[in-house]
């Protein structure tokens, strides 16, 4: 959720979302996926771990390396040659297993999104396919649900939910309807199981606007981030290219 919508009251909420308790019409839905996209967790990867694990090697700094250990090794320099694709390996391994361990987290992260959701449009009750859920759509939640997108409590009976994949917090989380509470108590999160109760909810955020996209878009930028390392090899290989 967006820190504006965080505490504009319902009605206001309501009203910018452009839906109310009656829901979504179906040409409503229709034209907030094509704005919004599916509702789902995407990746940036997705590659064999073979094509990953090569893909370290596409860096032009590590072509000129190479290069640099094969004209060594025709040379006859062994041990620098040796000493250069010992690098070039140890480097490739490290950016390897950090890209290998960020697929796995996203792949975990989808794993704790729901299949199927519940939402009243046009004012009736609908099971539909969860990639489908958009901004304004009014969840129905029930003990049992994963939460299928971010939403906004409208309505709840003694409702209780598990965000232990978000927070970590082992204990569920009473909700409450109401403007003066913190986010964490009035909104229910993508990926949260209900445990106890039953609620309605209008649904702020999809996808990766969710506070679990959030979660995946902060582990992919990780991933991308160069180790230490891997700093102190592209300074090398900038120092062997200028030489070369």
């Amino acid at each position: 959720m967006s820190p504006d919508r965080d505490v504009l009251p319902l009605h206001a909420l309501l009203k910018l979302l452009q839906t109310s308790s009656q829901g979504l019409s179906e040409q409503d839905v229709v034209e907030r996926l094509q704005k919004t996209g599916y509702n789902e967790l995407k990746r940036t990867g997705g590659i064999s771990i073979f094509f990953l694990f090569l893909s370290q090697f596409r860096n032009t700094l590590v072509i000129i390396l190479i290069v640099a250990g094969v004209l060594s090794a025709l040379i006859g320099e062994r041990i620098e040659a040796g000493a250069i694709f010992g690098i070039l390996f140890l480097n490739a391994l490290l950016g390897f297993v950090q890209e290998y361990r960020a697929e796995r987290a996203i792949e975990a992260l989808q794993k704790l999104s729901a299949p199927v959701a519940r939402v009243i449009r046009h004012g009736q009750l609908q099971s539909v396919p969860a990639r489908e859920v958009v901004p304004g759509d009014v969840l129905v939640l029930e003990a049992g649900d994963i939460v299928a997108a971010d939403a906004r409590l409208m309505d709840v009976a003694f409702l209780q939910v598990d965000e232990a994949s978000l927070t970590g917090e082992s204990v569920p989380v009473k909700k409450r309807v109401g403007d003066r509470f913190a986010k964490q108590v009035n909104a229910v999160f993508m990926g949260a199981v209900v445990v106890y109760g039953k609620g309605t909810g209008v649904v702020t955020s999809t996808g990766m606007g969710t506070e679990l996209g959030k979660i995946a878009t902060t582990v992919q930028i990780t991933q991308e981030a160069p180790t230490p390392l891997q700093i102190k090899f592209t300074q090398l290989a900038r120092q062997i290219g200028s030489v070369s």
